[in-house]
């Protein structure tokens, strides 16, 4: 599907996933670009899929057309308990179409505060004790390939959101998302550190060995 010395255009603008997915394939020759360096009119995509997986096939097939390359597209998001699995496949426009990742957050702490709901019992037996909510990232990945082949991944971790950002580090909504085996937050981790126990990393994980 994909060899050595090929290159895998990744369905993104996003440089932080875009250095995720380097890191992951490096070690097998294969050249990752994302859509800064596309040349191509890449068309404008709808992501109107009900799952992650969904919107994922949505992306790559369509990038994969355009640019006649193999595409690897990933689908994303926070499901929080507390919100009854929000901001779910909408996690990227919570706050509305051109969202920041602050905006985001800032949304997600309004909604979880209006709930009035008091700490999970969980959180404090993790160590989280001022935690608002369980909460999980989920990652679907679709590796595209022009004719149609697709190869598809997912993953997930669980953690806790917590009332106010922590790190400086990863993107999205990483610095809320405290993980317990580790003590810190997403944004906290190294990248090594994020790869080794994140949703993203489970699914390429999964993906690479299907390759």
């Amino acid at each position: 599907m994909i060899r050595a010395g090929e290159t895998l255009l990744v369905a993104t603008r996003n440089r932080g996933k875009t250095n995720e997915f380097r890191a992951a394939f490096a070690p097998l020759g294969i050249e990752v670009r994302d859509l800064n360096e596309a040349p191509e009119a890449i068309p404008d995509i709808v992501e109107d899929g009900e799952t992650f997986a969904d919107n994922a096939l949505i992306k790559a097939r369509i990038v994969s057309e355009a640019t006649g390359l193999p595409t690897l597209a990933d689908d994303s998001g926070l499901c929080v308990d507390a919100l009854g699995g929000a901001p779910g496949v909408y996690s990227a426009r919570y706050a509305g179409a051109g969202a920041s990742d602050a905006d985001n957050n800032a949304k997600l702490l309004r909604e979880l505060a209006a709930t009035g709901l008091t700490p999970p019992d969980e959180a404090a037996a993790a160590g989280a004790p001022d935690a608002l909510s369980a909460a999980r990232f989920v990652s679907a990945l679709v590796l595209y390939a022009p004719g149609g082949e697709t190869k598809t991944a997912e993953g997930d971790v669980r953690g806790f959101i917590l009332p106010t950002p922590r790190g400086e580090g990863g993107f999205g909504y990483d610095p809320l998302f405290w993980l317990p085996n580790y003590g810190r937050t997403m944004a906290e981790l190294s990248t090594e550190e994020k790869n080794a126990v994140s949703h993203r990393g489970e699914a390429l994980r999964r993906l690479l060995a299907r390759l």
